[in-house]
C-alpha cells in the first residue's frame, strides 16, 4: 500500500542569525526624517512602514535584514510585520541586485508578440535565470506585468529606459551597449 504524506520543510528561524555591520542602515539622517516629515502623516507608526523601507530601498538599493531590523525597532512594531510586508510587496529588493536592472515585460501583449524568446535571448546572452544577478554583479533580470508600452511589443526596461519592439537580437545589442556604456567612466 502506497501512502502519501505531507513532507513539512521548516526552518529553525528563532535561531537564525542576522549579519550585522558596524553602521546602521537607518541612518540617524533617516531616522530625523521619518520623525519629522513621515510620522506626522500617519495616525499609527505601523502605517509609515512603506514610506520608511522605501527610504531604505532608495540610500542602499535593497534592503538587508539587519535594515528590516532597525526599522522595526524605530517603528515601535514586530520585525515579522516588517519582513511580511517587505517579502510581500514586489518593489522591494531583500537582495542586492545587479547595477542594471532588465525588466522585461510579460503582459499578454507583449506574450502574444514575441516576449518569451526575449526573456531567453537575455538569459542565454547573461547565464542567469528570472530573479538573478550575474556572478559580475553588473545584471539582474525580472518580468514584469505590464509597462504600458502594448502598442510597441515586445517591450523591456533596462535601468530606466524603454527598448520597444524587440527581438533576441535587439535586446542582446541593448545590453552590449549598456555594457559598453558602463565601461566608458
Amino acid at each position: 500500500m502506497l501512502q502519501l504524506g505531507m513532507a513539512w520543510i521548516t526552518k529553525n528561524s528563532a535561531a537564525m542569525k542576522v549579519e550585522r555591520r558596524a553602521d546602521p542602515y537607518l541612518t540617524g539622517a533617516m531616522r530625523e526624517k521619518l520623525s519629522r516629515e513621515v510620522l506626522p502623516r500617519y495616525e499609527t507608526k505601523l502605517a509609515a512602514l512603506l514610506p520608511a523601507l522605501h527610504m531604505v530601498q532608495h540610500e542602499h538599493g535593497w534592503i538587508p535584514q539587519q535594515a528590516m531590523l532597525e526599522v522595526a525597532e524605530f517603528l515601535q512594531v514586530s520585525p515579522a510585520e516588517v519582513i511580511d510586508t517587505a517579502s510581500f510587496y514586489e518593489e522591494y529588493w531583500l537582495k542586492p541586485k545587479g547595477r542594471h536592472l532588465i525588466q522585461v515585460c510579460r503582459s499578454v501583449a507583449c506574450e502574444v508578440c514575441g516576449q518569451p524568446g526575449v526573456t531567453d535571448a537575455v538569459r542565454a546572452k547573461l547565464g542567469i535565470e528570472v530573479g538573478e544577478t550575474t556572478d559580475d554583479g553588473e545584471f539582474t533580470l525580472i518580468e514584469l506585468e505590464c509597462i504600458g508600452a502594448c502598442d510597441c511589443a515586445p517591450a523591456a526596461l533596462i535601468d530606466e529606459k524603454v527598448y520597444e519592439s524587440l527581438t533576441a537580437g535587439s535586446i542582446g545589442k541593448a545590453i552590449d551597449q549598456v555594457r559598453a556604456d558602463g565601461h566608458k567612466h
